[in-house]
């Protein structure tokens, strides 16, 4: 069955409901909502002229008149669409600040983040869905009509009517994101890029994402590369998901579905990539997302849901994922995990806080935290964390500057350096670090590290390893050497001077460890403290109290360092190249989190035993103690380093790397991008 198919039947019990919200929604705009007060009537006359545009768009997409549109119409239709947050963002009401000093503090937030989830309906329109257009509508007109009625109107009623509407539709929104995770016959964004004429950009914009600079830019690029560099690209995206699975000891003959996550933008290279998948069994579940997509609007709406979120809705939510996930108990394990083409070279981001974006409350966020785990605990249970693999590669967009094509030549070239040569180098670290009983992290150059990590005891070093060999599989470009820390002993100061991490800016990022959990953390982002001790607890704490220091690791694709010095693109490389460029510590869950009692081998045959911590190895006892489902990569680069001492438990010492350089026999081909000017 087709995502057409699907429709049809979905769609149904709607059109009846869909045709008589939309005949209401006709009457405001032309009354011109004269009966609504005069602060508050744009704001209807606007979304109701926005309910209607979408309606004519689900009609040309149910009558395949979407697929008919030039390059030119696409892109008027697409900027119709999201003009208001883009280019009219300081004056919109999908600006909660804007909102606020138009509506008022009492109506304000609420009708804001009821625009903003219109906005976030545009991709089921574009698709023939009618159910989140006519829910969506049947919402507004409610909200309306008491505005009609503004006399004995209180905030309070209108949060209720939308907390009412999200827990009632909880089962539509909830099935659809399992649904459409595991099954690829919801295939429109498949669609799109298997049977369009890439050449042709008009189906750049049937998506229903916001298409940008970078969106068209993109586009035209990967359309004048020939179509054995495309290949050559699909060839290593997956064939390092493939890899993952193998080197991992697990069977991806168990795998019908493979999920790709990519920007708009990179169709040529996914359309390859879904062929490659094709070969080895895999269908392909595609998740398209915007690269250009304002992200100070994504900011001021992340935590929206405050509005409406109480314990009573977040267990009505989970009670819809566990019915539907043990009604997909059949095809959740034939999901392999994710393929991602991560992109880089945006503008880093530091947000501005509003005083009027919403905000959870402490409770709520200890809400978030539980759901999240919750949410964590049935995916694992149901696709099975210890048979599933990923993998996750990145390039450069266009508004990377004026060298973008040369940078993404670079790019290319580094994702895919000799595997050998990297793995015998790494091997030669790994021989001196499992000898460790401590490793010393020194800054230099401003940067005032200085952190005490803990490593693993091998009960037998000639089968044992405390550190994984990570070469080019899963986790492209090559270059790393990894471990869990043991928190008790872990200690000391992390710093580093400035760093880009899931698209935000740090500056002067500090954070202490006491027995391997963070106990302090600061930034110098904002002028005020209290802002810059919560950015880093939205963003990297993410409402936990504290967390642990889940991975050390030595970065060692000095080529990468050399390609971000050379084109002074540091602040905007991802953290799937800069962890490779240092020394790099994540806060959060180990990297074998719900997966570690499947023993690995590095390539030298040694088992991999630091797979766990205190903390994970509580999952024995009580699983939701044992994870934080976050992992958030923290580098330092070489030129702020300097040194990375092997601590013996005899006392002795070794170093790693002493002034920004690696000092052990054999690696020196690591140094010399490090010594080129």
């Amino acid at each position: 069955m087709s995502y057409k198919e699907i429709n049809i039947k979905r769609n149904e019990e709607y059109w009846e409901r869909l045709d008589l919200v939309m005949e209401r929604i006709r009457e405001i705009e032309e009354e011109e909502a004269a009966d609504v007060n005069a602060r508050y009537r744009n704001w209807f006359i606007e979304i109701s002229d926005k309910l209607q545009v979408l309606y004519k768009l689900l009609e040309a997409s149910l009558a395949g008149k979407l697929e008919q549109i030039s390059e030119a119409d696409g892109e008027r239709m697409n900027r119709r669409l999201f003009l208001d947050i883009h280019e009219d963002y300081e004056v919109s009401y999908g600006n909660p600040a804007f909102a606020v000093e138009r509506l008022g503090a009492e109506y304000g937030q609420l009708l804001c983040a009821l625009d903003a989830k219109i906005h976030s309906i545009y991709p089921f329109c574009m698709e023939g869905d009618i159910r989140y257009l006519c829910i969506y509508s049947e919402l507004f007109v409610e909200i309306y009509n008491c505005f009609e009625e503004e006399e004995d109107l209180t905030e309070e009623e209108i949060r209720q009517i939308i907390y009412s509407f999200m827990h009632d539709y909880s089962e539509i929104f909830n099935e659809d994101a399992i649904l459409r995770l595991i099954h690829p016959e919801y295939d429109y964004a498949g669609h799109i890029v298997m049977d369009s004429d890439l050449a042709d950009l008009s189906y750049l914009y049937r998506y229903g994402l916001y298409v940008g600079k970078d969106e068209k830019e993109s586009a035209r690029y990967f359309a004048t590369l020939p179509q054995e560099k495309i290949q050559a690209m699909a060839d290593t995206f997956t064939e390092g998901y493939r890899i993952g699975f193998q080197t991992t000891g697990k069977d991806i003959s168990l795998k019908s579905v493979a999920e790709i996550r990519y920007p708009v933008g990179f169709e040529r290279m996914v359309q390859a990539a879904v062929r490659n998948f094709e070969k080895i069994g895999l269908q392909s579940v595609l998740k398209p997302y915007s690269i250009s997509l304002n992200k100070q609007y994504t900011y001021d709406h992340k935590e929206d849901r405050a509005l409406w979120l109480d314990k009573a809705l977040v267990e009505r939510g989970l009670e819809v994922n566990r019915t539907v996930w043990e009604k997909q108990k059949e095809a959740a394990p034939k999901y392999g995990g994710p393929a991602v083409i991560d992109i880089f070279g945006t503008p880093p981001f530091s947000p501005v806080q509003k005083k009027e974006r919403v905000v959870c409350s402490d409770h709520q966020r200890e809400l978030e935290v539980y759901e999240r785990s919750e949410k964590s605990q049935l995916i694992n249970r149901y696709i099975h964390g210890d048979e599933r693999s990923f993998t996750i590669i990145a390039y450069p967009v266009p508004s990377i500057g004026e060298k973008y094509k040369e940078i993404f030549a670079e790019t290319v070239r580094i994702n895919t350096l000799d595997y050998e040569l990297y793995r015998d180098m790494q091997q030669k670290l790994i021989d001196v670090l499992d000898t460790a009983d401590r490793v010393h992290i020194k800054g230099a150059n401003g940067n005032h590290t200085d952190l005490y990590v803990k490593i693993h005891p091998l009960s037998d070093p000639e089968k044992e390893t405390a550190f994984e060999n990570c070469v080019a599989d899963v986790n492209i470009p090559v270059g790393e050497v990894f471990t869990t820390p043991v928190l008790d002993g872990t200690e000391g100061v992390l710093h580093v001077t400035q760093v880009y991490l899931e698209g935000f800016l740090f500056k002067n990022l500090e954070l202490k460890f006491e027995e391997g959990q963070i106990v302090s953390y600061s930034c110098t982002n904002f002028d005020s403290e209290e802002e810059n001790r919560k950015y880093i607890e939205d963003n990297i704490l993410f409402h936990h109290k504290t967390l642990p220091m889940g991975e050390f690791a030595i970065g060692t694709n000095t080529t990468a360092y050399r390609m971000a010095r050379t084109y002074d693109i540091a602040d905007k490389m991802p953290i799937l190249i800069a962890e490779k460029t240092g020394p790099h510590f994540a806060v959060g869950d180990t990297c074998y989190s719900y997966d570690e009692d499947h023993m690995t081998c590095n390539p030298d045959g040694k088992a991999i035993i630091a797979r766990d911590n205190e903390i994970s190895l509580l999952r024995k006892s009580d699983i939701s103690k044992a994870y934080f489902n976050c992992h958030t990569d923290i580098t330092i680069s070489y030129d702020e380093l300097g040194a990375i001492t092997v601590i013996r438990a005899d006392g002795s010492t070794e170093d790693i790397i002493k002034d920004g350089l690696f000092v052990v026999p054999g690696t020196e081909p690591l140094n010399e991008p490090l010594l080129e000017k």
